[in-house]
């Protein structure tokens, strides 16, 4: 049926936001002959909160794992998810994610600039049924700034966190190589500092780096081969409605520079416009309590505008109570918190609740390290917020959160910003009172801590024993990289809250990325992807890159359901569509 309704603008394909999801959908839909895509984001900068991470991708059994030699298989990794998920996701969704995940990895290295390269990542589980102790994780390879021209000045920069002294870039094997201090780190520290100074036109131009790592090389890839394709970014465009018609979503208004534009899509709008984590009102709503935006690592845009806009249209949705949890130290003053990935595994701290007492293991993945924090809350024991405590022996050789290490930047030169949170002490039970903890209990906790280090094994949480836990210890500390004395003064304490990096929950959808009904069936014409969408891994987190991982595969799988040419659903009966839907509306 021919449209009644007046539109300012027509396109074949609208996508709305500019993650890895949406801008690898804008490229694929392009590369598949959808030649008219255009993107449209909120913010005045393009990259969402993929070019603040750490542009990290879950996909088991790549081509460039093969390439390597990695033995892998879908099979294995379908017996892995299952191990980890469980029922909350159908075993379709599952396995649609394992077979396609790796197909659209080789597409965007053929028909884009996107290149990756495996790391020996563990998964966040690898002693479960098919789990691995690396290369399904893998990190996007570093670009050269000056690929974008002049598009660079709008790339959202990466926080201070993931750059070595707030300035110098680094991919993630880099970074762990300085987090753990291992063999030949300081080699790589005197290599980045003379490529960063080398760099004589990017240093004429400004302080941030040319060297693109991380998720500011993902997205800058992806800026890239738009570029290449001629596929129109419109910035400061936020989505503000959907547009409906005989039940068919034909496009959407848009809100440009405080004009309303209306734009056709003629075969689908696919939004990728990340969570609601930066929404208070759905925090509340919908999340664990205690629970403040303040404590989240993504970017303020996420306020559940694409969530919202397809639930006015009949979208169904699913896993709002879940987060991408990990634990955050905040800093009055400072525009977000720091997000504490990997510290957590470090020998030489606890983390402890009001009472004193260790609630969970420290070096466990963020997400079960965050969500302990709710798991363990009690009116008689506040999780909310807990603190870290360490020693001057830690203080002086390792970095947490904000807090660089001691031998680079003593306690005389921290931010006065940071003295506001942290506390020091001669003794531990002048430390507890600071931090009004109960004494008896933190000494306690320490003397344990201590007798744990002697033995190497933690009998109350098992820190330490799995394999994941020991990735970003310490090899020098024996007999468990993740357990150290805390004896020598001063000591320090630090408040630690359940932050998060993005909520899990969002638009219900088929293995297209089509948004679901209640009903099962299909919205034709509208495609959900990355945080916008319930996760396909359901409440858990596999492994590093389980955010980027599905967010690109289902803007591929999306783009090419587009391209050809039917709404809804190819290939899936009926039945199988409302079996994908259940099996996330009950997660």
């Amino acid at each position: 049926m021919q449209s009644t309704q007046k539109f300012d603008q027509e396109v074949d394909v609208l996508v709305v936001g500019s993650g890895a999801g949406a801008m690898t959908a804008a490229v694929a839909a392009n590369a598949e002959g959808l030649k008219n895509v255009l993107v449209v984001e909120k913010s005045d900068e393009y990259g969402g909160t993929s070019a603040m991470s750490g542009g990290g991708i879950w996909i088991p059994n790549s081509h460039y794992a093969r390439a390597e030699g990695v033995k892998d298989s879908a099979d294995e990794a379908l017996t892995y998810l299952k191990a980890v998920i469980g029922e909350e996701v159908s075993e379709e969704r599952l396995r649609g994610y394992v077979e396609k995940a790796p197909e659209m990895l080789e597409y965007m290295a053929k028909h884009s600039h996107v290149k990756f390269e495996t790391v020996p990542y563990s998964d966040y589980y690898p002693e479960m049924p098919g789990g691995k102790e690396g290369h399904r994780t893998h990190q996007p390879a570093p670009m050269s700034a000056a690929k974008l021209g002049k598009h660079f000045g709008k790339l959202r920069a990466q926080p201070s966190q993931v750059k070595v002294m707030g300035k110098f870039t680094m991919t993630m094997k880099e970074g762990r190589a300085f987090l753990t201090q291992a063999k030949g780190w300081m080699f790589t520290l005197v290599l980045m500092v003379l490529r960063y100074y080398l760099d004589i036109p990017g240093r004429l131009k400004g302080s941030r780096s040319r060297r693109l790592t991380m998720g500011n090389a993902l997205s800058g890839q992806l800026r890239w081969s738009m570029l290449d394709r001629d596929i129109d970014l419109w910035l400061k465009s936020p989505m503000t409605e959907l547009i409906e018609e005989n039940g068919v979503v034909v496009g959407a208004v848009i809100d440009r520079d405080g004009e309303t534009v209306r734009v056709k899509a003629k075969r689908g709008v696919v939004i990728g416009a990340g969570g609601f984590e930066h929404n208070q009102v759905m925090r509340e709503q919908y999340l664990p309590q205690p629970t403040s935006s303040e404590w989240s690592g993504s970017q303020i845009n996420n306020t559940g505008d694409g969530i919202l806009a397809a639930e006015k249209v009949g979208a169904d949705k699913a896993l709002m109570e879940h987060a991408w949890w990990a634990p955050s130290v905040s800093i009055p003053g400072w525009d977000r918190p720091y997000i504490i990935f990997a510290e957590r595994s470090l020998p030489g701290l606890v983390i402890v609740n009001k009472v004193g007492k260790r609630f969970a293991n420290e070096a466990a993945p963020y997400l079960e390290s965050g969500l302990a924090f709710y798991q363990a809350n009690t009116p008689e024991a506040p999780t909310v917020p807990s603190h870290v405590v360490f020693d001057a022996t830690f203080r002086h050789k390792f970095p947490f959160g904000p807090i660089v290490p001691g031998y680079t930047m003593p306690d005389g030169q921290l931010s006065k910003r940071i003295w506001k949170v942290l506390k020091k002490a001669d003794t531990i039970e002048e430390l507890a009172g600071l931090i009004d903890v109960d004494a008896a209990g933190l000494a306690d906790t320490i003397k344990k801590n201590n007798e744990y280090a002697v033995t190497g094994k933690d009998l109350d949480f098992q820190r330490g024993e799995s394999y994941y836990d020991r990735y970003y210890g310490d090899a020098g500390t024996k007999p468990n990289p993740c357990i150290a004395p805390i004896a020598k003064p001063p000591f320090y304490a630090i408040p630690i809250h359940p932050g998060d990096i993005g909520t899990k929950g969002g638009v219900c959808t088929d293995v297209n990325g089509s948004a679901l009904k209640e009903d099962g069936g299909v919205i034709p014409g509208l495609y959900v992807i990355g945080n916008t969408a319930a996760s396909v891994m359901g409440s858990k987190y596999p492994g590093a890159g389980s955010t980027l991982g599905p967010a690109m595969t289902y803007g591929y799988l999306a783009a090419k359901h587009m391209a050809g040419g039917d709404r809804v659903v190819d290939g899936l009966t009926q039945a199988s569509t409302k079996s994908n839907a259940s099996s996330v509306e009950t997660a």
